[in-house]
């Protein structure tokens, strides 16, 4: 596993203040860069849905689990503030013989992106599974079982890939372990 200056040991199991588990969530349009420039689709939240602990978190990169669900509602056109439209299908193209439904490994961003120049928090989720389509306007119920490094700016988006490529290999290796893997089930419940 690569380790960078900026890793944040990540202990054997969960600690406090984890394992942070949120209620269901709107999944929202983001800025259109996780999927169509970095290649790395985010599921987007809107902060004020999550619980106060999530919000004092310290900026920068975490992992966990998340179950996205559908919403049974109308497909809507959804005009983004840089006027591009998304379309809203509420995850009614997510398919269970995927593994779309299942509880899946996530990593995500708590942070203001100071590579673009944010001036917001936000919280982006990339969840670790192919999906086959979008599901904006769909419910994402997930938990926060670790922190892997502080907010980085970058010079390059070349950098920022790499450095969220490593991000995931992190994860995964660390949501692999039995004392991570036994918090899936807090997301049936």
């Amino acid at each position: 596993m690569t380790v960078r200056d900026v890793d944040v040991p990540i202990p054997e199991q969960p600690g406090a203040p984890y394992p942070i588990v949120t209620k269901c969530c709107d999944i929202v349009c983001g800025f259109g860069r996780g999927s169509s420039e970095l290649g790395i689709p985010t599921a987007n939240v809107p902060v004020d849905q999550l619980p106060e602990v999530v919000n004092k978190l310290e900026l920068g990169v975490y992992f966990g689990y998340a179950k996205v669900t559908p919403v049974a509602h109308d497909l809507e056109q959804v005009e983004r503030e840089d006027g591009r439209v998304v379309s809203y299908n509420y995850g009614s193209h997510l398919e269970e013989d995927n593994g779309d439904l299942e509880v899946l490994p996530v990593v995500l961003s708590v942070g203001k992106n100071p590579f673009y120049h944010n001036d917001f928090k936000t919280v982006e989720i990339h969840i670790l599974h192919d999906f086959k389509s979008t599901f904006y306007g769909a419910k994402i119920k997930f938990n926060i079982l670790g922190y892997v490094r502080p907010e980085l700016d970058y010079t390059s988006k070349e950098a920022l890939i790499e450095d969220i490529k490593t991000d995931i290999e992190i994860s995964k290796q660390v949501l692999d372990t039995e004392p991570y893997r036994a918090h899936m089930a807090e997301l049936l419940k």
